[in-house]
């Protein structure tokens, strides 16, 4: 998943997606150990996919408490 895909989804659908790619990395790992899969480089794509929206979520949640700290 891009960048730009990732900064146009709401918090929820974020945080669905997030869900998502970790069981995907989860059965990913258990297939990987009981067989060798095909290619996997798809383990690490998916790591790196999680890594960008749980940056993304921080981002928005460091966001928010900044607008809410200005406001007060």
């Amino acid at each position: 998943m891009k960048n730009s895909e990732i900064i146009e989804l709401s918090q929820e659908e974020l945080t669905a997606r997030l869900n998502e790619e970790k069981a995907a990395l989860n059965k990913l790992k258990f297939a990987h150990a009981v067989s060798a899969i095909e290619n996997p480089n798809v383990i690490k794509a998916a790591r790196k996919s999680i890594a960008r929206i749980s940056t993304e979520l921080s981002k928005r949640r460091i966001a928010a408490k900044s607008e809410t700290a200005s406001e007060a």
